[in-house]
């Protein structure tokens, strides 16, 4: 499997995994708190023509899911905006919150409008790569926070092909075990494509979305690597850059 790291460094990504001897990398292709159509990158060309696999994240403002629709449809856009810049710098996937409606929707009409999204995408003229759905650390009403949301999130998007990022430190905070874990989602998305190996700043169940390099949290290392073990799919750790050559070493050496 490759093991590699969310590299901060947008102008030289490939330099920056050098340092830390990452094998994959995920990039942000503009602001991740903003709205703003992504440029073409500088290194387009070097990276698509890399050894290093890319995959590319969505910006955070980002959500499918949204009944606002100064949220949903601009949501929407960006999301096909970064899929066709993804598609420049050779990513094999583009990552997107699973998102959330408020506490006064219906979730099903978040189920819905990813739904709608997905199917009308398809019909057009496809994806230029899967989305991976990422599962979320918080929300009562967050369509990938817990598992029995993802089950009615995939039942209504996982004929379009999209694919599902796994992110340890979101499903530990928003309440998911991590023993057996795999098998798990297996049995939902009947897929893993990508794992974002994190650990937690917090306790189990916190709804809170704080990353910890791999020694440095609430989950036990051993359990971290089981996971890698498990999956078998490209990991990415989005640890503290200064902890992250250490976390990849530790993946390499324990799985």
């Amino acid at each position: 499997m490759q093991i590699g790291a969310h590299v901060r460094d947008a102008e030289d990504p490939l330099a920056a995994a050098a340092e830390v001897g990452a094998e994959v990398i995920q990039l942000f292709l503009s602001d991740p708190q903003g709205w703003k159509k992504p440029p073409p990158h500088p290194r387009a060309a070097e990276l698509a023509a890399s050894d290093v696999a890319v995959v590319v994240h969505a910006p955070y403002t980002a959500n499918v899911a949204s009944t606002n629709n100064r949220i949903r449809i601009p949501s929407r856009k960006i999301v096909q905006q970064h899929l066709a810049g993804a598609a420049e710098v050779g990513a094999f996937g583009l990552v997107v919150h699973g998102g959330h409606v408020t506490k006064d929707d219906d979730p099903a009409v978040g189920i819905d409008n990813w739904r709608k999204f997905v199917e009308r995408q398809a019909g057009e003229h496809g994806f230029d790569m899967p989305v991976l759905i990422e599962n979320t650390a918080g929300g009562d009403n967050a369509m990938a926070r817990r598992f029995d949301a993802l089950g009615r999130l995939w039942d209504a998007v996982g004929e379009f092909g999209v694919g599902f990022c796994l992110d340890t430190c979101h499903a530990f905070a928003g309440g998911e075990e991590l023993a057996g874990i795999v098998e798990r989602v297996r049995g939902i998305t009947g897929r893993i494509d990508l794992i974002h190996l994190n650990n937690s700043r917090d306790a189990f169940d916190s709804a809170r979305d704080r990353h910890a390099n791999i020694d440095d949290g609430t989950i036990p290392p051993d359990e971290l690597a089981a996971v890698v073990a498990a999956a078998g799919a490209p990991v990415v750790v989005e640890t503290p850059a200064e902890g992250q050559a250490r976390d990849i070493a530790f993946l390499r050496e324990h799985t």
